[in-house]
């Protein structure tokens, strides 16, 4: 995901700190040594504590749940549905999945026995990585910061969670979530700013996960390196939508414009620009237009919806408004929207046409309601044209045919990828979910999350005979003879 990554504030030696950033500050540093006193005590916990944990932050999401709403409405003017749809529900599934599967995934797994090693035998234990901070970011506040956090109760961490600074209302509840649910020493959300978000970088945390830019990513990852600490990165990036030719054209369109839309457009897998063949443009465009209205309405209509969001601060509508701007004075034509109001921060559901490969749109990921259409004369040129780019947190192939499906996955690397709908796959826990190259390291949801949050031990037992005396000095004729044996023997394997 992007924040006028060529300012991001977080990427400056030392950020300001404000008085609220020196208590949240303070409260943090008191916080992790609390939490180090109770690390081995949580570490410990078995499944039935862990679950009931989960159990009470599902509740106290429930008993707060007409405050979050409150909450992002306040912050971005996002709707209730949506927010719903797109987080609490989402949320709660991943709590759901967690305590079904969590005896499960807590069980020692027994691994096989090569010949060498002939009277041993070899589990894999889950243990928690200890101490974790999760840093999650403004678009989805309640999502990115609770999703990991199920994964990382699970584990059985303690936790430090730091919401953004600029959804302080949606903050506000979700403080109140946490304080019902954990004690402190097990989880804690500080708040504060920039200056204090550097502050918890600096301490030497066992694990840091971060939902954001891949400019701030870079930095967390320098941070994890200083403390010789895991890492998990869920960034972003252009994630392109390719409708083959063998697509339903006009379904392509719908489900592209939702995903695109949805949030305003501020949501890391949307897809952020459209390859289409240029023979089946036109009707992908005329869906698209006809999409828009149906969803949102157009001119007043589409800014007096209930149903679409506002961009998060003055800063993100003035980098798109500009964006846009010079992208359709670059010879781009809009075909649906265009609409700007700065004092509401609004940029009405938009579609673009004739969109250069150079345009201000494609040289960073978007991240609002803005959707260029660029077309392709072959499907190896829709290829070439993601490959040239950054690998992408999310790819989407609009296809009927198999072995075009086969060649695109084949012929591309992405994060994840839907073919022939777009941004859902995030919602299914058994799916793990990250980013690859610039768009993430790493990978949660689910047992991927379980995994994400604890080092896989290796524990090998040896019983009252081995083959170990065998391999004892001194070495001569007769260690030949065994390499020889051993050897035939594992050829057979």
């Amino acid at each position: 995901m992007t924040d006028l990554v060529l300012t991001d504030p977080m990427l400056s030696p030392r950020a300001a700190e404000t008085d609220d950033d020196a208590e949240q500050t303070a409260r943090a540093r008191r916080v992790f040594e609390l939490q180090r006193g109770a690390r081995w005590r949580v570490a410990q916990s078995g499944a039935a504590e862990r679950i009931a944990r989960l159990r009470r932050l599902r509740t106290a999401i429930l008993a707060h749940r007409q405050a979050l709403y409150d909450g992002v409405w306040a912050d971005f003017r996002k709707g209730e549905a949506e927010f719903e749809i797109t987080e609490i529900q989402i949320v709660l599934g991943e709590i759901a999945h967690a305590i079904k599967h969590l005896r499960g995934w807590m069980r020692p797994r027994r691994v096989p026995t090569p010949p060498l090693l002939a009277g041993t035998a070899g589990r894999v234990r889950h243990e928690p990585r200890g101490q974790v901070l999760i840093l999650a970011p403004w678009n989805y506040p309640f999502q990115l910061l609770f999703g990991p956090l199920v994964a990382a109760v699970a584990a059985g961490n303690v936790a430090i969670v730091r919401p953004s600074e600029k959804v302080p209302a949606t903050s506000a509840a979700m403080a109140r979530i946490v304080t019902d649910a954990f004690a402190e020493d097990e989880v804690a959300l500080v708040g504060g700013g920039i200056a204090t978000a550097d502050a918890l970088l600096e301490m030497p945390f066992d694990h840091f996960f971060f939902t954001g830019s891949t400019a701030v990513g870079r930095k967390v990852m320098h941070a994890a390196a200083e403390h010789l600490a895991t890492v998990t990165l869920e960034l972003g990036g252009k994630s392109p939508a390719i409708v083959d030719r063998s697509a339903n054209v006009a379904q392509a369109a719908e489900r592209i414009v939702w995903g695109k839309m949805v949030n305003a457009g501020q949501t890391c897998v949307a897809p952020d620009y459209v390859l289409v063949h240029q023979a089946d443009a036109p009707a992908f465009l005329a869906a698209a237009r006809n999409t828009v209205a149906r969803f949102y309405g157009s001119g007043e209509a589409a800014r007096m919806s209930r149903d679409f969001a506002r961009l998060v601060d003055r800063r993100a509508f003035e980098r798109l408004a500009y964006a846009l701007r010079e992208t359709i004075a670059g010879g781009a034509r809009v075909e649906a929207g265009g609409d700007t109001d700065a004092e509401e921060r609004f940029i009405a559901p938009t579609v673009l046409s004739t969109v250069r490969p150079d345009a201000p749109v494609m040289r960073e990921e978007i991240f609002g309601p803005i959707l260029p259409v660029l077309t392709v004369a072959s499907t190896d040129e829709a290829l070439a044209f993601v490959n040239a780019r950054p690998k992408p947190l999310a790819l989407y192939l609009f296809s009927r045919d198999a072995r075009t499906t086969e060649r695109v996955l084949r012929g591309t690397t992405a994060g994840g990828t839907i073919v022939n709908h777009v941004i859902c796959h995030l919602a299914n826990p058994d799916l793990p979910f990250g980013g690859v190259g610039e768009s993430g390291q790493g990978s949660y949801h689910g047992i991927a999350g379980f995994r994400a949050f604890s080092h896989e031990r290796a524990v090998l037992h040896t019983g009252r005979w081995s083959l170990a005396p065998l391999y004892y000095p001194p070495y001569g004729p007769r260690m030949r003879r065994i390499a020889t044996l051993m050897s035939r023997w594992m050829e057979r394997w």
